[in-house]
C-alpha cells in the first residue's frame, strides 16, 4: 500500500488556486492548433470542456455515444445549480459553501478541491447568463435562487425544473460553434472501449462506431473523461439507461485508480418502483422539498388502511401525520442532506409506515405551501384570504409556476394529480461520489489521462448536497481543465501529431475485438438484461442504502460467480458489423459486473459509516452515521491487479486544516 500525492499547492486555502494558476506553465496560441486532445462524453463536464479548449485554440476530438451531446444524461438534472453569490443578502459566502459541502459529504473530501470549487462557482453563473441560459429571475429582474438540503441559505439558481437541459444547452451551443469553426471534430454515436498508452502517457483510444460496428483508432497529445457516473451497476437508478461505466473501468484496468466506489447516493425523492417490469427510476427534484413537506401516518393502523385502498391521505388530520424529518431534524426539516433523508424514509417504512402497496414509499405534500402562497397572492391581490377556492386557485397558479413541469411529469407516470393528493416518494439509486481518483489538476494517476465531472472523485466526499453535480461538472470543465491540462501539454508543443500505427494502438484495438468476437461467438441462453437485473438486485439487497459485513462478503462471492456465469451463458444475437444494441449493453455489462465486486469490496474495508456510505455496525444509537476519523479519513483508490478482487488499497490522507473535523449533526 502507498499514499497518494494529491499535488496540492502550498499556501493558506483562499490563495491556493490563484497561486497555482500563475505558476503553472502556458501553451502559447499558435502552438495550440498542433495540440490535439480527446473529450470523452459531451454532457456538461465534458461538453463544457471541448467548447473551451477549442476556444483557447487546441484541436478537440469530443465523443459520445448518443446521437447528439443534446441528449447527455446532465439533461435529467431538475433543480439547479449552486453558486456562492450571496444575492438573497441571507449570510452566504464563497466559505461558506466551502463549508457546507465539506459537512455535506461527511468530511470525506479533499479540502483544496472543495475551495477551488466554492471560489469558482460564482463565475459558472456569469458565464451562463451570456450565454443565454434562462435562469429564473424575481420580480425585479434579478436572478431567483432557492435553498437544498444540507444549507440554511439560498444558493441555488434554477431554470424552473430543466436546469440540467438549459445549462446543456449553454455548452451545447458553444461546442457548435467551435464544430462550425473546425476546432472541433464531434464524434456522434460512438463508444470509447479501451486507452492507449504510449511510453507512460496518454495517446489516445480505442472507439467503437455504433452505427456501423466499426472499430476506430483515435490518437492526441491527452485524453479527457467526462464520462458520468456509475449508478446503473444497480440496474435501477434515476440515471439514462445508457449511462455506463465502460469508459472509466477501462482506464482503471490501464493504471488509473478508482476512489471510493462504495460512496454512492440514493436520492430520496424519487417515484417508486411499481413492479419487475421497470427499466430505469425517476427522480423528483430535491427542490421539491423547499414547499413539499414529507410524512407518514402516524398510526400503523392508518399505513395499513392506506395500502389497502381503505383510507386516502387526504383524509388524515393534521395529529395524525408524522412529518417526521421536521420532528427529527428541527434546524433543517424537510431540507436535511440526500443521505440522511433516504435513510430516515427507510426506517419509517421498514417500521411498517409505508404508504404504497408494496409499503415502500413516503408522501411529498403541497396543501401547506399551496394555502400560504394562496393566502399570500390574495393579500397581495387585496382579495379575500379566506376564500378557499381562491386561495387554492391562486397557490397552485405559484406552485405551478415553480414546479409545473415536474408536477405534469409525477401526473404523467404515476396517473395522479399531486395538486390534489400528496406525491408518493422513496429513495433510489442516484450519483456516484466515487470515480476515479485525480490529483489537484485533475490529472489521473496515468500521465496525460483526466477524469472531471462524475467521472471523477475528487469534490463530494460521502454525499453529495443537492445542486453541486452540474457546479462541480461546469466548474471543471470552464474553468478548471482549460488552466490544468495547459501545464501538461506544454511539454508536447515540439512532439508532433501521434501516429496511430504504434505497436501499442493495435494491441489496443487487438484487445477490443477479442472481447466483441467473443460475446458474438457465445452460445449462451440468456439475455444481457436477465444477467444485469440479477446484478442489480445483489448490489441494492446487499450494497445499497444499508451495508453489513455478513452482506457484503455474500455479494463479493455472488458477483465473481455471477460474473462467470454471465461470460458462459450471455447470449448476444445480431452481428458486430452493424448497428446492435445488444453487444452495447453486453460491454457495458461486463464492467459493471467487475466493479460490482470493487465496490462492495470497498464498502467493506471502510469499517464506519459516513455519508451514503452506512454500515450498520457503525451507527449512534439514533442511528445515525458513526465515522470513525482516526482509522478511516482517507481516500481509499484502488489500483487494478487482473481480479477485482486482488485490487490494491492505496490511500489518500485527507488533511484538515480548515475545517474542524466533528459529528455532522442537522439537528
Amino acid at each position: 500500500m502507498a499514499s497518494l500525492d494529491s499535488k496540492t499547492p502550498e499556501g493558506s486555502i483562499s490563495e491556493k488556486w490563484t497561486n497555482h494558476k500563475n505558476k503553472i506553465n502556458l501553451v502559447n496560441p499558435a502552438n495550440k492548433r498542433n495540440i490535439d486532445v480527446i473529450v470523452v462524453g459531451t454532457g456538461l463536464a465534458g461538453g463544457s470542456a471541448a467548447a473551451t479548449l477549442a476556444e483557447l485554440g487546441y484541436n478537440v476530438k469530443a465523443f459520445c455515444f448518443q446521437d447528439s451531446p443534446r441528449r447527455a444524461h446532465s439533461i435529467a438534472a431538475q433543480g439547479g445549480i449552486n453558486a456562492a453569490k450571496n444575492y438573497q443578502g441571507d449570510g452566504d459566502s464563497t466559505y461558506r459553501l466551502f463549508y457546507d459541502t465539506v459537512k455535506g459529504g461527511d468530511y470525506r473530501s479533499r479540502e483544496s478541491n472543495v475551495y477551488r470549487l466554492a471560489e469558482v462557482s460564482a463565475n459558472i453563473i456569469d458565464q451562463c447568463v451570456a450565454q443565454g441560459v434562462p435562469f429564473a429571475r424575481e420580480y425585479g429582474g434579478l436572478l431567483d435562487n432557492r435553498s437544498f438540503g444540507g444549507v440554511l441559505v439560498s444558493r441555488t439558481f434554477y431554470a424552473k425544473g430543466q436546469t440540467g437541459q438549459q445549462l446543456l444547452l449553454g455548452a451545447y451551443s458553444a461546442m457548435n460553434r467551435q464544430i462550425g469553426r473546425g476546432k472541433i471534430k464531434m464524434y456522434n454515436r460512438h463508444e470509447m472501449l479501451d486507452l492507449v498508452i504510449v511510453d507512460g502517457k496518454a495517446r489516445g483510444i480505442i472507439a467503437r462506431n455504433l452505427v456501423t460496428g466499426e472499430i476506430e483508432r483515435h490518437s492526441a497529445h491527452a485524453v479527457v473523461l467526462g464520462t458520468g457516473g456509475y449508478g446503473n451497476v444497480f440496474f435501477l437508478s434515476t440515471n439514462a439507461m445508457g449511462s455506463n461505466v465502460t469508459a472509466a473501468w477501462k482506464i482503471h484496468k490501464k493504471g488509473a485508480y478508482f476512489a471510493n466506489p462504495c460512496y454512492t447516493q440514493i436520492h430520496p425523492t424519487c417515484i417508486p418502483v411499481s413492479g419487475d417490469h421497470q427499466s430505469k427510476l425517476t427522480l423528483m427534484s430535491e427542490s421539491l422539498r423547499n414547499d413539499g413537506r414529507i410524512w407518514v401516518p402516524a398510526k400503523l393502523e392508518d399505513a395499513k388502511a392506506i395500502r389497502e385502498g381503505k383510507l386516502k391521505p387526504t383524509d388524515l388530520k393534521e395529529e395524525d401525520r408524522d412529518y417526521y424529518l421536521e420532528r427529527r431534524y428541527p434546524s433543517f426539516g424537510n431540507l436535511v442532506p440526500r443521505d440522511v433523508a433516504s435513510r430516515a424514509a427507510k426506517e419509517r417504512c421498514d417500521a411498517g409506515f409505508g404508504v404504497n402497496k408494496t409499503g415502500e414509499a413516503v408522501y411529498l405534500d403541497f396543501a401547506s405551501a399551496i394555502e400560504r402562497y394562496g393566502k399570500e397572492q390574495a393579500r397581495i391581490k387585496h382579495l379575500d384570504e379566506n376564500d378557499k377556492t381562491l386561495v387554492q386557485k391562486l397557490g397552485k397558479e405559484v406552485v405551478a409556476n415553480k414546479y409545473g413541469n415536474l408536477f405534469q411529469m409525477y401526473e404523467k407516470i404515476v396517473d395522479q394529480n399531486p395538486y390534489e393528493t400528496p406525491m408518493m416518494i422513496y429513495p433510489a439509486v442516484h450519483y456516484t461520489m466515487g470515480g476515479i481518483w485525480v490529483d489537484y489538476n485533475l490529472m489521473t494517476t496515468i500521465e496525460g489521462c483526466y477524469a472531471i465531472g462524475e467521472a471523477n472523485f475528487s469534490d463530494h466526499g460521502a454525499n453529495r448536497l443537492g445542486a453541486s453535480a452540474l457546479m462541480q461538472g461546469l466548474a471543471d470543465g470552464y474553468f478548471v481543465l482549460p488552466y490544468t491540462i495547459g501545464n501538461y501539454l506544454a511539454n508536447d508543443i515540439r512532439t508532433g501529431k501521434i501516429s496511430t500505427d504504434l505497436p501499442e494502438f493495435e494491441a489496443a484495438e487487438k484487445n477490443v475485438r477479442a472481447q466483441i468476437e467473443h460475446f458474438m461467438n457465445n452460445k449462451g441462453t440468456k439475455t444481457v438484461d436477465h444477467f444485469h437485473k440479477r446484478l442489480g438486485k445483489i448490489m441494492w439487497d446487499k450494497v445499497g442504502m444499508a451495508r453489513n459485513a455478513k452482506g457484503l462478503n455474500e455479494a463479493i462471492e455472488e458477483i465473481a460467480a455471477l460474473r462467470d456465469e454471465f461470460y458462459k451463458e450471455v447470449r448476444v444475437p445480431g452481428a458486430a458489423d452493424k448497428l446492435n444494441q445488444e453487444l452495447e449493453k453486453a460491454m457495458r455489462v461486463a464492467d459493471f459486473l467487475e466493479l460490482g465486486e470493487l465496490f462492495a469490496k470497498d464498502a467493506l474495508h471502510r469499517n464506519e459509516s459516513c455519508g451514503g456510505h452506512f454500515r450498520e455496525e457503525y451507527q449512534t444509537e439514533e442511528g445515525e452515521a458513526l465515522r470513525d476519523d482516526e482509522n478511516f479519513a482517507y481516500v481509499a483508490a484502488w489500483k487494478y491487479k487482473g481480479k477485482p478482487s486482488e485490487a490494491v488499497l492505496h490511500k489518500e490522507e485527507l488533511n484538515f486544516e480548515n475545517i474542524k473535523l466533528v459529528t455532522r449533526s442537522y439537528k
